[in-house]
């Protein structure tokens, strides 16, 4: 806790913290005591800002710290909140040597803080959430984009039936399932009509570029927010929030991670790199990032083409949708939803007009 505070001091991105008390933390506290090896109170709980889903707390004892993911109370979306999935997938990445946090406990019992949680070790770290890096030199701006896009690429050369997770998702027809996926989720919390969402819904299932299709680990929301950099070297220590994550076609990560280059102004609290001197900051093109990926991945395809920006504005819309809905139902997780639903008409705006770029009418 005291490493995260410094790095918030230093004016680095990372995520802040705010005195949480909803949680039973002795009982808590009692649970983990005996079940984590080392851990000992007295305990202090404090909840991350900016998680809009899946709440998550830092768990901070004299000898070590922790974070705690939770689903939220109430009712849910089918499929969303899987934090079983999420200690799953880290659990066997983590003995596989990729870069997350060492899960450390499951518990399924709701009875303890009234839903089911897991419980990783902390890991001190920088979290980008503009993604032009204020503050850092053209060399490191530089070696950390690279250190992002190989750990991508690792990510995608895992074996994942070797290491047991042929189940993890379905294999084949990753963009038509997810937009089917999306679309659903987007009507089952449709709070009003948005002429571009619907026109999305109708296009984007026919105009899926015809592509070799491969079958990868996907993290699915694999974006500078989500990955720690070390404190002091450009380098990813870990990838975090593995809530999205499946199997399917690792363009479905990567095109979605370069919408880093292609968000329009104003429609997300992250930055965007529209605009920026790619060249002065020492960041790649996203032509240049996107061979790099393919380079050490193998991957045949075109990362860039507009469709891929259709899609991807279109899920992250249909993703704040759902925080609308869980707004209007009285499951409310992001103390900032209100600001999140006016988010969703631009994104579906900016959507479409990706869209008119790939050809839609």
């Amino acid at each position: 806790a005291v490493q995260a505070r410094a790095l918030v001091e230093a004016g680095v991105d990372a995520l802040l913290f705010e005195t949480f008390s909803d949680l039973d933390e002795a009982r808590l506290a009692a649970y983990l005591s005996g079940r984590i090896a080392g851990f000992s109170g007295p305990m202090r709980v404090q909840q991350f800002e900016g998680g809009q889903s899946n709440p998550t707390f830092l768990l901070s004892t004299p000898d070590h710290s922790y974070v705690l993911r939770r689903k939220p109370a109430g009712i849910l979306l089918k499929s969303a909140h899987a934090v079983d999935r999420e200690y799953r997938i880290t659990k066997v990445l983590h003995e596989a040597g990729l870069p997350v946090a060492e899960p450390l406990l499951l518990c399924e019992d709701e009875d303890v803080i009234g839903s089911i949680f897991y419980v990783m070790r902390y890991v001190p770290g920088r979290s980008f959430w503009d993604p032009r890096m204020p503050g850092l030199d053209r060399a490191q701006r530089a070696a950390i984009y690279d250190s992002a896009n190989e750990t991508l690429a690792r990510l995608h050369l895992v074996d994942f039936a070797a290491l047991g997770l042929a189940d993890y998702g379905r294999p084949g027809n990753y963009f038509a399932r997810q937009i089917s996926r999306w679309s659903r989720q987007y009507e089952a919390s449709r709070t009003r009509d948005i002429p571009e969402m619907d026109r999305l819904l109708a296009w984007l299932p026919d105009a899926i570029p015809d592509t070799d299709e491969r079958t990868t680990i996907i993290h699915g929301d694999y974006s500078f927010h989500n990955l720690l950099v070390h404190p002091t070297e450009p380098r990813v220590l870990a990838v975090i929030d593995w809530e999205l994550s499946t199997l399917g076609d690792p363009l479905g990560d990567l095109t979605y991670h370069m919408m880093e280059w292609f968000r329009p102004e104003g429609v997300d609290v992250r930055g965007t790199l529209q605009g920026a001197d790619l060249a002065a900051l020492g960041i790649p093109s996203a032509d240049e990032y996107a061979r790099r990926y393919c380079e050490r991945t193998g991957l045949r395809g075109d990362p860039t083409h507009p469709f891929y920006r259709a899609f991807n504005l279109f899920r992250v819309a249909a993703i704040l949708q759902g925080i609308a809905g869980r707004a209007r139902d009285g499951v409310q997780t992001a103390n900032n939803a209100s600001d999140i639903v006016t988010r969703i008409e631009p994104l579906a705006k900016a959507a479409w007009l990706a869209a008119q770029e790939a050809g839609a009418g």
